[in-house]
C-alpha cells in the first residue's frame, strides 16, 4: 500500500436542515450538528475535485445496528437489509426506521446458527418492482408491489438441480436479464466446506428473462446461466452506464476488483483484473459496488469507499468508521451517495449524479 498512501484532505459541505435523503421530502428533521462530520479521504489523484465538493461533510443517518446492507431508494424511502436481525428496513426522511419485512432470509423456526440469517443485496426492475438477494434463504426474489404482504415471486433457487449457496448482490440489464453474485456468506458457516453447501463453485449468474416472470410464477430454473466460475467470493456488481462492461469485486481471499465484457447474448468474456488491493489491512473489502454517469466506481473496500475512474485508476478512498457494505444513489439528482455498513448508515453529496438502477 506505500503506493498509496496518502495525505486524509478534510473536507465540508453543509447540508441544510430541509435538505432530505431523497431530494423529495422538504419536512426532513433537522440535522443534529453531531451527526456532522467533515468528510475525510485519501486523495489519490487530483480529479477526484470533480467528483468530491470541497468542503463536504458525512452524515450520519442510522445507527444501532450491526450489519447494514443493500440499500436502495423507492417510493421516497431509503430500504435496508439489517441481516442479522434478518429484516428488511426502510428509513423515511423526518420519520426514521421503520420494518419493512421480518423474516427477509432464513424462515425457520430454530435459531439460524450462523451470523447472516437475513436478505442482502437490493435493486429495483425497470417497473420499479423491489428485488431482493435472499441471502440465507438461498434464491433471489422479487416484491410485485411494495406491500409486505402482497405476492412474492422466487426468480431463482437452484443451478442445474443444486440449491444456490446464498445470493449476495443483484444488478439489471436493460434487456430485462438480472446478474447476481453467489458466495457462502449466507450459509452458517460462511465456508466452501459447510455441510449444506450443493455447488462446488462460487459464481456469477443470469437469469435471462428476469423482468418478464410473472407473478408468482416458478423460477424458470432451466434458462439460469453461470457466467463467472472462477472467483472465491464474488460480491458487488455493477454495469457500466452503456453496459458494455460487468464489474464483479471479489472480497477475499484475494482483494480485487475485474471487469468483463457483455457479449450480445449476455454472457461475458475479456476477464480484466481493474484493481488488487490484497495488500490492504484495514478492515473492510470489496464489497457492493454502484456507478456514476460517467463510468466512475464507487465501490466498499478496505478503509471505507473507493472511488475508481472506469478503467480501474484509484481516485480516492472516502475514509469511513468501521467497515462499509453497499451503496445507493438518491436525491432529485442522484447525487447524494447513501453508505452503509458496520456504523449504520451515512450519506454524503457529490457532484456527479449516479446512474439509476432501474434499467430501462
Amino acid at each position: 500500500m506505500t503506493a498509496l498512501i496518502a495525505i486524509a484532505a478534510t473536507f465540508s459541505f453543509v447540508l441544510t436542515a430541509r435538505q432530505s435523503a431523497g431530494g423529495s421530502n422538504p419536512a426532513a428533521l433537522d440535522t443534529p450538528a453531531e451527526n456532522l462530520t467533515p468528510l475525510k479521504m485519501d486523495r489519490l489523484d487530483a480529479s477526484i475535485d470533480k467528483i468530491v465538493p470541497a468542503g463536504a461533510k458525512l452524515e450520519h443517518i442510522v445507527a444501532g445496528f450491526k450489519w447494514i446492507e443493500g440499500p436502495v431508494w423507492a417510493d421516497g424511502r431509503l430500504f435496508f437489509a439489517e441481516i442479522p436481525s434478518n429484516s428488511i428496513r426502510t428509513w423515511t426522511p423526518g420519520k426514521g426506521v421503520d420494518i419493512f419485512l421480518q423474516p427477509s432470509g432464513y424462515l425457520g423456526k430454530e435459531p439460524y446458527g450462523g451470523p447472516e440469517s437475513g436478505s442482502n443485496g437490493m435493486t429495483l426492475d425497470a417497473r420499479g418492482r423491489l428485488t431482493a438477494a435472499g441471502h440465507a434463504q438461498r434464491d433471489v426474489y422479487r416484491f410485485e408491489s411494495l406491500d409486505p404482504k402482497g405476492t412474492i415471486t422466487i426468480l431463482a433457487d437452484t443451478y442445474q438441480g443444486k440449491q444456490l449457496n446464498s445470493p449476495n448482490d443483484v444488478v439489471y440489464k436493460s434487456d430485462g436479464s438480472l446478474y447476481f453474485t453467489d458466495p457462502p456468506y449466507g450459509l452458517r458457516t460462511q465456508q466452501d466446506s459447510d455441510p449444506e453447501k450443493q455447488l462446488d463453485v462460487n459464481g456469477v449468474y443470469r437469469i435471462p428473462h428476469a423482468l418478464d416472470q410473472k407473478p408468482g410464477a416458478p423460477p424458470a430454473r432451466a434458462e439460469l446461466q453461470l457466467v463467472v466460475s472462477d472467483l472465491t467470493r464474488p460480491n458487488g456488481i455493477a454495469f457500466s452506464p452503456d453496459e458494455k462492461y460487468l464489474y464483479v469485486n471479489n472480497s477475499e481471499p484475494k482483494k480485487i476488483w475485474m471487469r468483463y465484457t457483455v457479449k450480445p447474448d449476455g454472457t461475458l468474456t475479456d476477464a480484466k483484473l481493474l484493481f488488487d488491493d490484497t495488500a490492504d489491512t484495514r478492515p473492510g473489502a470489496p464489497d457492493g459496488m454502484k456507478v456514476d454517469v460517467e463510468g466512475n466506481i464507487y465501490s466498499a473496500g478496505p478503509g471505507g469507499v473507493w472511488i475508481f475512474t472506469p478503467e480501474g485508476k484509484p481516485l480516492a478512498t472516502i475514509l469511513m468508521p468501521g467497515r462499509v457494505a453497499n451503496l445507493a444513489w438518491a436525491g432529485a439528482d442522484r447525487k447524494m451517495l447513501y453508505i452503509t455498513g458496520s456504523e449504520g448508515i451515512f450519506r454524503v453529496h457529490l457532484k456527479i449524479a449516479g446512474e439509476p438502477v432501474e434499467k430501462k
